[in-house]
């Protein structure tokens, strides 16, 4: 999955200017396909959405702690080991963007699973109209974060839930180069599967590529129909370097 900045930029300009933005990126990647990937594998890796220099600028925002409303220490709340802080609003550019780009392209897997499993499908269209639904809900705090590893860091394996109104896909994309920047650090999902032993997948999360993985299960077939298979994530431990990730949760938090 690793492109480099030439074949993005030519990759950019057979596509047209709307692709040269993230938005564009994100449209023009192939959402039959990694629709069809979450759905087997609860994960899917999309092709480069930021450039190096949009990953170099945000990662290099974690400095200025005013652009965030909260810092959180893992080892603290035994999340692991590492430092992660939540965006206040009104957000970076690329961070408002990437979240809309991706919203209604999630929107498609999130209904089909719903109506497998026999749950409601409450997003609507719009990705601020579904933002109205959690303020009005009481989620009212932004949830988009950046992610800051050093060595030795970690994450536990964990679920990204904030609330009632929960949106069932998120994001994450990665602002530092695996092998160059930083060694260990895999993304780590582990799926208790009904009536069998959990599953494990490890990905190693290029920079400026994303990773779509589910937020709390995905349904899997049974002899009764369909049953939802809880899935976490975490990170592996990073033996050396710094390893930040932007990550894009779709709903806000209580």
């Amino acid at each position: 999955m690793d492109v480099d900045m030439d074949t993005a930029n030519d990759h950019d300009t057979r596509l047209g200017a709307g692709a040269a933005t993230a938005a564009g990126r994100v449209a023009a990647a192939d959402w039959p396909g990694l629709a069809a990937e979450v759905d087997e594998h609860g994960c899917a890796l999309t092709p480069r959405v930021l450039t190096d220099a949009q990953c170099a600028e945000l990662a290099e925002m974690y400095e200025d702690a005013g652009r965030f409303r909260s810092t959180v220490d893992m080892a603290r709340y035994r999340f692991g080991e590492g430092e992660y802080r939540y965006f206040a609003r009104p957000f970076p550019d690329a961070v408002r963007e990437l979240r809309e780009a991706f919203y209604p392209r999630l929107l498609p897997i999130a209904r089909d699973w719903a109506a497998r499993l026999g749950r409601p499908a409450p997003w609507p269209d719009d990705l601020e109209e579904w933002l109205e639904m959690c303020h009005a809900a009481g989620q009212t705090r932004p949830t988009p974060i950046l992610l800051k590893y050093g060595e030795g860091d970690w994450n536990a394996l964990h679920r990204d839930l904030y609330g009632d109104l929960v949106f069932p896909l998120q994001v994450v994309i990665g602002l530092d180069e695996p092998r160059a920047d930083y060694r260990g650090g895999e993304f780590l999902l582990v799926e208790q599967r009904p009536r069998a032993q959990s599953r494990g997948t490890s990905v190693l999360l290029e920079r400026g590529h994303g990773l779509v993985f589910t937020t709390r299960d995905r349904p899997v077939r049974s002899a009764r129909g369909w049953s939802a298979s809880p899935v976490r994530h975490g990170v592996s431990t990073v033996r050396s370097g710094r390893r930040r990730t932007l990550g894009l949760v779709v709903h806000d938090e209580a």
